[in-house]
């Protein structure tokens, strides 16, 4: 694939459009410009977009906390010692379509890029995505991210790796993608940055007695509908609560409209683990060393303290 951007650039993103998105791409069109941009965008729910304003607030807020410094220091005989900070010039963000597109994949990846003062994003997802959700397009114009390119699938990770006439190549690549994606970003790791090889979407709800069903089933349901390989599982020391949470699960999942991804996802990996003990429960989730930890228990903060092996927590 290397040598085919290298010899036909946009020639191959659509030619590659047409064999994997079943989308007839001119070579004018690779570039979304701002005005069907703003278009697209216009056509967000007003509850979404509001939505949207209050998670980029948020997320900048939690992330300007992460943001690093250079320093210097003297060391003896006249020496300096330190760290130099600086921006990557130019990141690309790549955006699912497909089966699953999140406004929240725009917002995760572009605010930290934003706040490391990074001076170039540009965006790709797959031809048609903005349209069949305009969330998308809201999240990038509200984030003044207008550099965007209608490239999908392992295609769009070698275009931005090694550029064509119309996309430009970049320094680093980051965002969520199918398996297809991950391992395009394998084979281009050292010729550019990447954030990682990202496996299939996991999350493990420990929770108590004193857990809301309705919530924790919210919450594996959200999970499951990322994917037919992603895993939700709950591990609770309630056999009453497991009970209240099947329902609950029945209940919900009939309402939505990836029914038939969530069910696949919860039938092959998905799973309700009663323990005898919170001792045994966050045992356990070490062992699993879960994607994200969601703790819904009276005793979260011991618990969070001896759960050692996994990603994000929430609590």
């Amino acid at each position: 694939m290397r040598h085919d951007w290298r010899a036909r650039g946009d020639a191959a993103l659509v030619d590659y459009a047409r064999q994997f998105d079943n989308y007839y791409l001119n070579v004018a069109d690779i570039r979304i410009d701002e005005i069907s941009l703003r278009k697209a965008a216009a056509q967000a729910d007003s509850n979404v977009l509001a939505a949207l304003r209050e998670a980029i607030k948020r997320v900048r807020a939690f992330h300007e906390h992460e943001h690093e410094y250079s320093w210097i220091a003297e060391g003896p005989n006249g020496t300096s010692l330190g760290q130099r900070v600086m921006p990557i010039e130019r990141v690309g963000v790549y955006v699912p379509g497909g089966t699953a597109s999140y406004p929240s994949s725009v917002v995760m990846n572009i605010v930290p890029a934003q706040i490391a003062g990074v001076d170039r994003i540009v965006v790709t997802t797959p031809p048609r995505a903005l349209q069949e959700n305009p969330a998308v397009a809201a999240a990038l114009i509200e984030l003044n991210v207008t550099e965007v390119f209608a490239v999908g699938g392992a295609q769009a990770i070698a275009a931005l790796a090694y550029g064509t006439e119309t996309v430009p190549h970049v320094d680093k690549i980051i965002g969520p993608g199918n398996r297809y994606v991950t391992a395009a970003k394998k084979l281009v790791y050292g010729t550019v940055g990447i954030d990682s090889l990202a496996g299939s979407s996991e999350v493990v709800v420990l929770a108590d007695e004193t857990a809301t069903a309705a919530f924790i089933a919210s919450d594996l349901l959200a999970q499951a509908e990322h994917s037919e390989d992603a895993s939700s599982l709950l591990i609770t020391t309630s056999q009453e609560l497991a009970l209240e949470v099947l329902g609950e699960l029945a209940t919900q999942m009939c309402q939505l409209p990836r029914f038939a991804v969530i069910e696949k996802s919860l039938t092959n990996y998905g799973a309700i683990i009663v323990t005898d003990s919170l001792d045994e429960s966050w045992r356990l989730v070490n062992e699993l060393a879960p994607e994200h930890l969601e703790i819904m228990a009276r005793e979260e903060e011991s618990i969070a303290s001896h759960t050692q092996c996994r990603g994000n927590l929430f609590r």
